[in-house]
């Protein structure tokens, strides 16, 4: 399963899009960090949708063992299971109707959002999810992205700051920190930062947090997302 999440908002209230790339880590958005981010949306009052892109998913992962398994799945009926079923396909998401659109993360931003996890830095992104990066940069609309989906912005819009966290594995803290140099091959920016932070762009208006890129205790992700999250409508104008 693929989940990714797009949120937009709009003021008063805000109204946010969230972009789900299928329904677990490994295949699809990370559930919680998908989670958190609805909740803290709702805390501060914005309106949520949410879009997938409608497309077979790269491939099945059987969770309770870490591998592969058949038949194949669809990003946009797998991601319905986290929308509760209201959910629409990414490409019917135009930037002119929301305020902003967050990204959570989980495997299926690299490998149904993009082909990050085969291809590296040589990477392709989705034709919808490139599209709507653009869109929301272009009308100077903020971006919210965490755990592994700041290499979408990387690849997008080069030049832009992103945090995945840190570039030391730091004893097992940090399993994916060579992350952090693959976004810099893409002619972007890594900033440091610990699970409880966030990075804001502010000539870009990209907001990011490591989320589960850390391994660490669940409250933590979930202060990041919040700090990550209020960033995101901060910038709402």
């Amino acid at each position: 399963m693929l989940f990714n999440i797009f949120v937009e908002c709009s003021c008063c209230p805000a109204s946010a899009k969230e972009v789900l790339s299928g329904c677990g880590v490994y295949d699809g958005s990370e559930v919680h960090e998908a989670s958190a981010i609805l909740v803290h949306l709702s805390r501060n009052g914005a309106e949520v949708s949410m879009f997938a892109p409608d497309i077979d998913q790269m491939h099945v992962v059987n969770h309770t063992k870490g591998e592969p398994m058949e038949p194949n799945r669809n990003v946009l009926v797998e991601s319905a299971r986290i929308a509760r079923g209201k959910i629409d396909a990414l490409s019917k998401l135009q930037a002119s109707g929301f305020d902003a659109v967050i990204f959570p993360g989980g495997f299926g931003a690299a490998k149904n959002l993009s082909t990050f996890a085969v291809d590296g830095t040589a990477m392709k992104v989705n034709p919808d999810v490139e599209r709507v990066l653009k869109e929301f940069h272009g009308a100077k609309k903020p971006i919210g992205l965490c755990c592994i989906a700041p290499v979408l912005a990387a690849k997008v819009l080069p030049g832009c700051e992103v945090t995945v966290g840190s570039d030391q594995e730091e004893r097992g803290k940090w399993p994916y920190a060579e992350t952090a140099g693959a976004i810099g091959s893409m002619d972007s920016t890594h900033i440091k930062k610990d699970v409880t932070e966030c990075h804001t762009d502010t000539a870009n208006k990209i907001v990011t947090t490591p989320a589960f890129m850390c391994e660490t205790a669940f409250h933590k992700i979930f202060d990041g997302i919040g700090l990550m999250v209020k960033g995101v409508l901060s910038l709402v104008k």
